[in-house]
């Protein structure tokens, strides 16, 4: 989800990359979560570590603790920022409840990402 919000939001802008210390499958809540804001992000995939890690970056932002003490340093001296928000995929209850948590992350991801762009 935080990569389609952060391309949404900063357009051309930006350059945004994804990745993760566990990839798996994008998650089809996570699908229609962004589906409900106008965000496409079908045709993403989840990438691990590996496949970034010796690209050139700025900022690297981590989403989840698990990915702020796994993250590797980045060459070049990126600014990292963490915000540690729950995995939406681990929550439990109804088919309601977890639609209800992919939302609150969507949501919380998408008023980082514009208090982050306005700095």
């Amino acid at each position: 989800m935080a990569e389609g919000l952060l391309r949404h939001l900063a357009g051309e802008e930006i350059e945004v990359h994804s990745a993760g210390t566990a990839p798996s499958a994008v998650h089809p809540l996570a699908i229609q979560v962004m589906s409900e804001k106008g965000i496409d992000i079908s045709h993403q995939r989840s990438k691990h570590l590996d496949e970034v890690r010796q690209l050139p970056f700025d900022d690297v932002i981590t989403v989840c603790d698990s990915a702020a003490e796994g993250c590797p340093v980045f060459p070049g001296g990126a600014r990292r920022t963490h915000w540690s928000l729950p995995d939406p995929a681990a929550a439990g209850g109804d088919a309601d409840d977890r639609l209800d948590a992919f939302r609150r992350v969507g949501g919380a991801l998408e008023r980082r990402f514009q208090r982050w762009l306005q700095k």
